[in-house]
């Protein structure tokens, strides 16, 4: 899927070189840095925390006007801009305390850039309203929170003000931005606001741009201010309103003459209320309704209505519901990017219907049920394409050889198309020295894949198919390389053939044929995140390097060869949040620095390993766990009883945050989002099964079951109140089921068989409404089962191997009466007839000889009242 955002925001580096009346140095020899102003940027420097956006801030390089960030006036020499945005790509932001110092330079300071950056959810420093001179500030995506300080409202020169992706907490957006009359460009997206829009935004008469999206809680009372702003080019109110009731054409659409682009994305969009047949040319060039219940009938209505045919040149349309490709859009000769994905549209695109649309650069058809009818040698009529998914859509059954002329894509997506065969050369030999994303996943390819370390591209997807042969050599550039489920096989130590990946963020080699010992170069993969190479033929250790890999969040090597022991190294990777190594040969204990990871392993599997010695007590320590696997192994000793410190399995109703997926951003039309969604192995239930982010997240698991445990099950278990399962079968445990095991209300499984647990069942096993497997087989358990709808309801294998145990559903204890409500449920039987006829037999015994003898009284005291009366 293409992606667009769709978010209006200002580059605040091009409106510096835009604004030349500033006279700006970056580096000269004529303009010498003030010394003055040079000691108030090392005092402000001292207040942040930084690994390189302020390295050449150093006190022994007198010329600041040549630092990083800073420009100065080629005629004053003053200090007028700083420019400090992080970047969160390449991992280098800002941190740390802003410090007011920064007043002394208000006299000159004409803009303030510190987007990108992470100030730790502080409020935006009041100091900054001071700074009366500012005519940009930009504090886009800074982690700043709480409420607009007041003070901003001073800044009435500024130009610009971009507050987006902050959290405000559900503050309303201040009025008194409406007295900035100078603004032309405002971007409050994506900030948590909520409550009343001010009207008194419609004061802002110079606005050019405005951006209120992705505020879902901000209302609208009315739109008459909006009309005010009369040379507005540029509106985004995506998910910030809702227009099923209101006559946006009329209201939006068609009130600003000077209106170039309009975004409203998820806005309720039903229909067109009324015909515009009239209406004159308008200007806009770039519509985007993605994410509304517009069907194609209404488009077509719109735009046969209304002139756009000569300036619109993107349009979006991904998420409607669309039924058929909307006649109205093919026929716009200048449109350049269509995205008319995920919506319902069958039926066949043919040549015809593409043959009008010269100009396009990006097409995206995907996630529809369309049939492309085009003919291996169609040229076709847009030798500007830059990208085109064409993902779920059928187009035969082979790799589409028309394709081949357009050699300026850098977007490809034929993902989930059914294509089968190999994949031809010249895609791989031609491959565009522009390409930055390539999909070719869930399809049936075959063949094998040429070295193409030489291209530039980013993303490339080639899993769930048939590929076979070494895993290729891939780009320097490469961000996303994903092999997954193919039949790649041989080792993997050509990846140390380029010297440096210094943009991979996920590698995904598993589920292939893969063999041989890892190689010990991951020193060059410093910004890896996810690692996956699960379900291979690996052998040997893992190496040293590993432990280089200091972004790494996720790390899957389960069902594999590997031997040995962990690396101490490992406990670099700070970031771990997923560890995954389950079904190997790893021997040693259980290392005791995994409690390093206090503050970010939420999924850890050593199950099915060759570990011994005792659980280390520093595994308390996780205090953020919610899925513990340590079954498996050869380990030994007591359970420690410190497991209530785990806090997510203490609290009910808690769901992580952890296991999301990794997202990663790179520029190929617009901005792109792509997710990379993870996922984990989990005995559930009795089946190894796995969970993907959305439901692993909700998973609260311990399982220590098959391995050589002894003692008491600790007390402290019952704490446990937001676990969902336990298992502790097949150990050596003793003692008894502790009597407020009730208080675990969200057990669904609980598995403690094949252990030396004794005495009886406490009533409060009962009592656990969610629980939907049991296992107490084969213990000493003795007793009476309490009699509860819930236990009685299990299988009699559940209490099987528990000699000394009776009651329902196995036999009944001696001297137990049978349960008249149940039958011959509750005693031994013979079959089904004698269960009737013993039924019959005892409701006679009970209920018949009265109601005879209540008939025989009552019929005979009838007669003798008649022959009394005669």
């Amino acid at each position: 899927m293409i992606d667009h955002k769709g978010i209006i925001s200002v580059n605040f580096l091009v409106l510096v070189l835009l604004c030349m009346e500033y006279d700006f140095v970056y580096v000269s020899g004529e303009a010498r840095c003030i010394e003055r102003e040079r000691q108030v940027l090392l005092r402000f420097k001292k207040g942040l925390i930084d690994d390189f956006i302020l390295s050449s801030w150093r006190s022994d390089n007198i010329e600041c006007c040549n630092w990083r960030g800073v420009l100065c006036s080629n005629t004053t020499s003053h200090v007028i801009a700083l420019q400090l945005p992080g970047d969160d790509t390449s991992g280098y932001y800002l941190e740390g305390e802003i410090s007011s110092v920064l007043i002394e330079l208000h006299d000159h300071l004409n803009i303030l850039d510190l987007s990108g950056n992470d100030f730790g959810s502080t409020r935006i420093p009041e100091f900054i309203g001071s700074m009366t001179n500012l005519q940009h500030l930009n504090l886009r995506d800074s982690n700043f929170a709480g409420n607009v300080p007041p003070q901003i409202g001073n800044l009435t020169n500024l130009q610009t003000l971009d507050l987006s992706y902050n959290n405000f907490g559900g503050n309303r957006i201040p009025e008194f931005i409406g007295s900035m009359k100078n603004l032309q460009h405002l971007n409050l997206g994506h900030s948590n606001f909520a409550g009343n829009v001010p009207f008194q935004l419609g004061n802002l008469t110079d606005l050019r741009t405005l951006d209120l999206s992705h505020n879902y809680d901000i209302r609208f009372e009315n739109l008459s201010w909006i009309s005010h702003l009369s040379f507005l080019s540029q509106l985004d109110l995506s998910y910030s309103i809702n227009l099923s009731n209101i006559d946006w054409v009329q209201q939006i659409l068609l009130k600003f003459h000077s209106l170039q682009e309009l975004h409203l994305q998820g806005c309720g969009i039903t229909n067109v209320v009324t015909p515009y047949l009239n209406s004159s040319s308008i200007s806009l060039s770039n519509l985007d309704l993605s994410e509304n219940e517009l069907n194609s009938s209404t488009i077509d209505r719109l735009f046969n209505s209304i002139n756009v045919t000569a300036n619109l040149r993107k349009l979006y349309l991904r998420g409607n519901k669309l039924e058929r490709l909307p006649s109205s859009i093919t026929r716009l000769p200048n449109l350049e990017d269509m995205d008319v994905s995920f919506n319902s549209m069958e039926g066949i695109i043919s040549e015809a219907d593409l043959a009008e649309l010269r100009n396009l650069k990006v097409l995206d058809l995907s996630f529809n049920s369309l049939i492309l009818n085009i003919s291996p040698v169609w040229s076709p009529p847009f030798p500007q394409m830059d990208a085109i998914s064409l993902a779920g859509c059928k187009m035969g059954s082979h790799f589409p050889e028309w394709l081949k002329t357009l050699n300026k894509l850098s977007w490809l997506d034929l993902s989930c198309a059914r294509l089968s065969g190999e994949v031809p050369d010249w895609l791989w030999t031609n491959l565009s020295p522009w390409m930055q994303y390539l999909n070719l996943s869930h399809n049936h390819f075959i063949g094998t894949i040429p070295d193409f370390s030489s291209k530039s591209t980013q993303f490339i997807d080639v899993s769930s198919n048939n590929f076979s042969g070494p895993v290729p050599l891939f780009p320097p550039s490469t961000r996303v390389f994903q092999l997954s489920q193919n039949a790649f096989s041989g080792s993997i130590s050509t990846i140390c053939a380029v010297h440096s990946y210094d943009f991979l963020m996920v590698i995904d080699l598993s589920d292939n044929r893969l063999a041989g010992e890892l190689p010990n170069c991951w020193e060059n993969m410093t910004q890896l995140e996810y690692l996956n190479l699960a379900n291979n033929n690996f052998s040997g250790e893992i190496p040293r390097s590993v432990g280089s890999l200091f972004y790494l969040e996720t790390l899957h090597i389960r069902n594999n060869s590997f031997s040995g022991e962990l690396p101490s190294d490992l406990r670099n990777c700070e970031n771990l949040g997923l560890i995954d190594i389950g079904d190997n040969m790893f021997t040693g204990n259980i290392p005791t620095w995994v409690g390093a990871f206090n503050l970010s392993i939420r999924y850890l599997s050593f199950g099915g390993n060759r570990f011994h010695g005792i659980i280390p007590l520093e595994i308390c320590s996780l205090t953020q766990i919610q899925i513990l696997d340590l079954s498996r192994n050869n380990i030994s000793g007591n359970v420690p009883s410190c497991f209530d410190n785990f806090t997510w399995l203490v609290e009910k109703n808690t769901t992580s945050v952890v296991f999301t997926a990794i997202g990663y951003v790179f520029t190929v039309v617009e901005n792109f989002f792509q997710e990379y969604v993870d996922y984990a192995s989990v005995s559930w239930k009795g089946q190894e099964s796995e969970y993907y982010t959305k439901n692993l997240r909700l998973l609260k698991l311990i399982d220590l079951s098959s391995n050589r445990l002894v003692g008491n099950i600790p007390e402290t278990f019952s704490s446990l109140k937001g676990l969902v399962s336990l298992n502790l079968s097949r150990n050596s445990l003793t003692g008894s089921i502790k009597t407020d095991i009730g208080q675990m209300e969200m057990l669904e499984v609980l598995d403690l068989s094949s252990n030396h647990l004794s005495g009886g069942i406490p009533i409060g096993l009962g009592q656990l409404h969610y629980l939907d497997v049991l296992d107490l087989a084969n213990n000493d358990l003795s007793g009476e089962i309490p009699s509860s709808t819930q236990l009685q309801s299990f299988n009699a294998s559940v209490f099987a191997g528990n000699s000394q145990l009776c009651g329902r559903p196995l036999a009944l204890c001696p001297g137990e009466g049978p349960d008249p409500s149940t039958g011959n449920q509750l005693g031994d039987t013979d079959d089904d007839e004698n269960d009737d006829g013993d039924g019959v037999l005892m409701f006679l015994k009970e209920f018949g000889i009265p109601i005879f003898l209540g008939f025989m009284f009552g019929f005979w005291g009838v007669v003798a009242s008649l022959l009394v009366k005669k």
